[in-house]
């Protein structure tokens, strides 16, 4: 009987239940599993959101996790920098198409020019849409290996990015291909600030509207103070290690940054396609639009790209074991998030996929 429920969980989307069978459905899912996880689900497809949570946010204390436990959400922070660049675009502040050069404290490019790059070319846009052919520092395991070598140790932005350029050379010319870069997001950080004259913090709260959209459990981690009512934030761990203590500047800048809970991020989403934090509907569509550049189709402003059957699903993720995506045909969002990152691709992301009912490979799932 179970494994037949699970296999109809992995084919029908959730929204798809009657309502009074959608909180059991998830809660049986999630429950199962055998990791600690936190589902949410929400948008205006959903007569009500449904949530379930197993296991535990601190194996020390015995700390259950909920859907309201925040975690690092580590790269899922690039959606909110990416949208609050476009609220900026918006307002008639910044020009997606300006070069950067102008835009960016001298020290960083100082450090673009004297590694072969062109920050007078090189535009806002290809930033956003990782087109600029920077190198993701990262994403390199040098990186992590300094980070957990010595996770006292407090990054500026100018140490990642010169990290960036002795790792690696120009990738591509600006433009011209998709290159994931953390790099790209700390720079954009840095506009953001020197645009606004404000902390990067600052800035995502007021332009994306975290107070009126409810997002109680939502903070940027060193540069803001845990709301009051918040829970801790979960131990999260890397492999067997408890990396909950290394310090948050390896990832605070713009590429990462923001401690948010499970409903937090997938209300947030939802809030971003059903028209509540841009001012404007066009604003979204130059998100989601297709950029020239290979490799565009799988990823555009601030956002993955997934096609299942002639749509689009849309989704971010981030290192520590955090997704959220949402489906415009059935207008749910759904986020997912793990403090053990070895069980994200296993067990979270299949898991919020079904609850989309996107096929999995070996589910057996059929159409029809």
């Amino acid at each position: 009987m179970f494994k037949l429920m699970s296999m109809l969980a992995l084919c029908t989307s959730l929204g798809t239940l009657p309502p009074d069978q959608q909180q059991p459905t998830l809660q049986s899912q999630v429950a199962s599993q055998p990791v600690p996880m936190a589902i949410y689900v929400t948008g205006a497809g959903m007569p009500q959101p449904a949530a379930a949570a197993t296991g535990l946010a601190d194996p020390t204390s015995g700390r259950a996790l909920t859907v309201d436990t925040p975690l690092r959400i580590a790269s899922n922070t690039k959606t909110f920098v990416a949208a609050t660049v476009l609220r900026l675009h918006e307002q008639n502040r910044i020009d997606l198409d300006a070069a950067i050069g102008p835009l960016l404290d001298p020290t960083l490019a100082r450090l673009l020019k004297e590694d072969g790059f062109k920050p007078d070319v090189i535009t806002v846009r290809q930033l956003l849409s990782h087109s600029a052919g920077l190198y993701d520092h990262g994403g390199d395991p040098r990186f992590i290996a300094a980070v957990m070598n010595d996770p006292s140790h407090v990054w500026t932005p100018r140490e990642l990015v010169q990290l960036s350029m002795t790792y690696a050379d120009p990738q591509a010319a600006p433009g011209v291909e998709f290159r994931y870069s953390d790099t790209g997001y700390i720079l954009l950080g840095d506009i953001i600030e020197r645009l606004t004259q404000q902390p990067l913090a600052t800035v995502v709260r007021q332009s994306l509207r975290f107070d009126a959209l409810g997002l109680k459990s939502t903070w940027w981690e060193v540069v803001e103070q845990q709301p009051k009512g918040a829970q801790a934030r979960a131990r999260q761990f890397l492999d067997e290690r408890d990396a909950t203590d290394v310090h948050a500047s390896f990832d605070l800048f713009g590429g990462g940054g923001l401690l948010m809970s499970t409903r937090d991020l997938a209300t947030f989403m939802a809030a971003l396609f059903e028209d509540r934090v841009f001012d404007r509907k066009e604003t979204l569509q130059i998100m989601l639009q297709q950029g020239p550049h290979r490799g565009a189709e799988g990823y555009r402003i601030g956002m993955i790209v997934k096609q299942v059957a002639g749509r689009e699903i849309y989704f971010h993720s981030g290192f520590w074991g955090t997704v959220v995506y949402y489906d415009p045909a059935s207008k749910t969002a759904v986020a997912g998030m793990t403090p053990r990152r070895t069980a994200f691709r296993s067990n979270v992301t299949p898991l919020v996929e079904s609850v989309l009912g996107l096929q999995q490979p070996g589910s057996d799932c059929t159409e029809g």
